[in-house]
């Protein structure tokens, strides 16, 4: 019950579906009530402007990702764990797994594996079953490095995980039982605060190699490069929209994380 309140309730909470509560809430009262209406309305254009310009997304983004840059080159580890919510199923008409705007996750892990910074890879993270049936994201991932010539042997799946608590959790079973003391932590920059926090929690000695960087030094200079680009900027963008209720969502999840002991 957890798993679909905590996915489903916070969409009436992040800025597109808020303003669509503003919207309707607008319309209902639009005749009886045109103030409230009229208050409603103006909300819901303030909370799409506010959440979908440049300067406000990229700064909350940058507030979570450059929290664990890796000040020098990363260590060899015992083992590479990644995060599932990097692939998508090889439904048709999809020749095999896609990767999704996180896949870098995957193709992160391989690169540390040729670099021999791991002899093993663990990939955790099942599937949720309303977004239909299909192997588990474990799988999904481990036919994605197979392919890039990563030996299955050097893989090892965890394909129960519906969230990142199950995700440390699962894992650590797998560790123990391996006798794997020292791990790499490969997931997004954004989902690394959270992740991080959830794995020390869990004893596990982590080291965060994060990746999927939503936002670069060479982006926050362009918002102040001109006056130009200051003032375009602050245009409403859908892909900013997205970044800032991304960002949102992860300090939600602090919240709420932090509320149930899992932090």
């Amino acid at each position: 019950m957890f798993l679909y309140l905590s996915k489903l309730i916070p969409l009436f909470f992040y800025p597109l579906g808020l303003a669509c509560v503003c919207l309707i809430v607008g319309l209902i009262f639009i005749w009886k009530r045109p103030r409230t209406a009229a208050l409603c309305m103006a909300l819901a254009l303030v909370i799409l402007l506010f959440c979908s310009n440049a300067w406000v997304s990229r700064w909350l983004v940058r507030s979570l990702e450059w929290q664990n840059i890796p000040s020098t080159e990363l260590s060899p580890r015992e083992a590479i764990v990644v995060l599932g919510g990097a692939t998508k199923s090889p439904f048709p008409p999809r020749p095999t797994v896609d990767l999704s705007e996180q896949g870098d996750r995957v193709i992160y892990a391989a690169q540390l594996y040729l670099k021999k910074k791991a002899p093993l890879i663990v990939l955790s993270g099942g599937r949720i079953d309303w977004r239909g049936s299909g192997t588990s994201e474990s799988a999904d991932m481990a036919t994605v490095l197979t392919s890039l010539g990563i030996p299955k042997e050097a893989l090892i799946e965890e394909p129960d995980s519906l969230n990142t608590y199950q995700n440390a959790v699962n894992v650590k079973k797998i560790l123990e039982a391996r006798q794997i003391r020292q791990v790499l932590l490969v997931t997004s920059a954004m989902h690394m605060p959270r992740s991080l926090l959830i794995f020390q929690k869990q004893g596990i000695d982590v080291v965060a190699a994060p990746c999927d960087f939503l936002v670069s030094q060479g982006e926050m200079q362009e918002l102040s490069s001109s006056p130009k680009a200051a003032i375009l900027s602050l245009l409403p963008d859908t892909s900013h929209l997205d970044e800032f209720t991304r960002a949102l969502k992860e300090y939600v999840g602090l919240v709420v994380y932090r509320l149930r002991g899992w932090l």
